[in-house]
């Protein structure tokens, strides 16, 4: 299997939608995925996720799955840092203080169950993660890979050859990857990000036999933008 995700193109959050950009944005995508060929498309339930399918969904004349899970209100919710100053919510890989801890030692020294850390008593962080794991668990389940969590790797239940595409979000996305690949959240989210329908490609095959150890082939990649003539600048702010 071949797993494909796809950040939602420039967005409006409120009113949760894409602007100009990102709807020429998720025209490329969909060229660039039409282009391989899409088994199966799934999006979070998010107005601004949709909206960046749609085009893949049209192109390639495959229906849309919604994922309630994947809608980045609820990761909001458990993965933001609540500002004592009344200043906006940030996500807490985006928090000065937060990020010390994350670089942390003694944080990254509890490997994926770093939410158990004295400094994070009193947040969601635990429980935002074993939602999405939990979650996470059962789609890929439902796709023939079984997560063996104390091994960090998937059992194939069944062959699937299927190139599978999923639209949702940063925040949720950063999260859901780091359960995906096993490694620790605050190792991952301190050293990757992902841009507007920036798409991660990762290879689901056994490395060994009765072994699947997803491998990412791509990391946010924006050829597509490159291709179509639109601006490759990273979320708006730095040329790449």
């Amino acid at each position: 299997m071949i797993l494909y995700y796809i950040r939602h193109g420039d967005p409006i959050y409120n009113p949760d939608s894409l602007t100009p950009l990102g709807e020429r944005q998720a025209e490329a995508i969909g060229h660039r995925l039409a282009g391989r060929g899409i088994d199966r498309i799934y999006a979070s339930t998010s107005a601004r996720a949709q909206a960046t399918a749609r085009p893949t969904a049209e192109m390639t004349k495959k229906p849309v799955t919604l994922l309630d899970w994947c809608n980045e209100s609820y990761a909001w919710e458990q993965m933001t840092v609540k500002n004592p100053d009344g200043s906006p919510r940030t996500w807490c890989f985006y928090d000065e203080q937060t990020l010390r801890l994350f670089c942390s030692e003694e944080v990254r020294a509890l490997g994926m169950r770093w939410y158990e850390h004295p400094a994070f008593s009193g947040t969601e962080y635990g429980a935002g993660i074993r939602r999405i794991a939990d979650a996470s668990d059962s789609f890929f389940e439902e796709l023939g890979y079984r997560h063996d969590r104390e091994n960090h790797c998937y059992l194939p239940l069944q062959k699937n050859d299927e190139r599978v595409a999923l639209f949702a979000h940063q925040g949720f996305g950063l999260t859901f990857l780091s359960i995906l690949l096993d490694i620790p959240f605050p190792l991952f989210t301190t050293g990757f990000d992902m841009t507007h329908t920036g798409m991660t490609v990762i290879e689901w095959i056994e490395r060994m036999p009765g072994v699947v150890i997803p491998r990412v082939l791509e990391l946010s990649a924006d050829g597509h933008l490159y291709r179509d003539g639109l601006p490759t600048k990273y979320n708006n702010r730095v040329w790449i």
